[in-house]
């Protein structure tokens, strides 16, 4: 497998795309300034009176159930079906799916009623889309056992998606191949926001590549550089400077640092 996918922030960079955010409420303002910072334009448009025509114009979708409301739930199925039309990406951040039935319900709704191009979320959350069994807490990842390369390729399979599990590793599947990307830090668990911002980035990638597995794989492995990158700028382990230096990073990581970094590994094929 080429590793071209690696260089994909040049093309965000280039096109600039458009990505509509209908994402929670406690991370708003870092979603827009991470998705400004990394060269893509953000927008977060929730009326259900007003996203079809948004997300009309826009490269990608991104939906985020973090803070649920009713309406905003009818607002994601209008503009989901409205991107549909157009063949703009659908990204689902499953947040908290597993905590409350009202979740686990609402990311069935919208599997079923919105063609999802990407789902992007911990183990926890992929596990409970598919009905497998795993801890949750909260919105937390929470604990749990398991293969998440496994869990990656049988979400995919169910789902007929591309799917990221993201944790200490990352990986992508497709449920043909699958990619996982090691890179990161610890510290992004800390701040409130970074599993959010990520699956924006993917929306941000899955733009410019309409490979949807490699987009997610590239946005994986740029998003990891990142974090790298902060915790060397900063050299300590404090939140409030590392969250900053994120910010920065986002702008200053380039193509030629994301290959330097990547680790990056193709998974084998193995049986359920």
């Amino acid at each position: 497998m080429s590793h071209e996918f690696l260089t994909l922030i040049d093309r965000v960079r280039e096109q600039s795309p458009l990505v509509h955010n209908m994402t929670n409420v406690v991370v708003t303002n870092f979603v827009a300034n991470g998705l400004l910072a990394l060269g893509a334009s953000p927008v977060m448009a929730y009326a259900k009176e007003e996203v079809a025509d948004m997300v009309s114009i826009a490269n990608s979708l991104v939906l985020n159930i973090g803070t649920l409301r009713e309406p905003e739930v009818e607002a994601m199925i209008i503009a989901g079906q409205a991107a549909n039309e157009k063949g703009v990406p659908v990204v689902l951040d499953p947040v908290g799916a597993g905590a409350t039935p009202y979740r686990t319900n609402t990311v069935k709704r919208l599997l079923s009623e919105v063609n999802i191009s990407l789902l992007r979320g911990n183990a926890a959350e992929v596990a409970n889309v598919i009905g497998e069994e795993w801890q949750t807490r909260g919105v937390d990842s929470g604990t749990g056992e398991g293969n998440i390369t496994d869990l990656a390729r049988m979400a995919a399979q169910k789902l007929h998606m591309t799917v990221v599990v993201t944790g200490k590793d990352d990986v992508v599947s497709n449920g043909e191949e699958s990619i996982i990307i090691s890179n990161g830090h610890p510290l992004l668990t800390k701040v409130t926001g970074t599993g959010c911002l990520f699956s924006s980035v993917v929306g941000a990638f899955a733009s410019v590549e309409t490979n949807y597995l490699l987009a997610a794989a590239g946005a994986s492995a740029f998003y990891g550089a990142v974090a790298e990158r902060a915790i060397l700028a900063t050299g300590d382990q404090h939140v409030g400077t590392f969250q900053m230096e994120f910010l920065n990073q986002l702008m200053l990581t380039s193509s030629s640092d994301v290959v330097d970094l990547a680790k990056v590994s193709i998974a084998e094929v193995t049986s359920i």
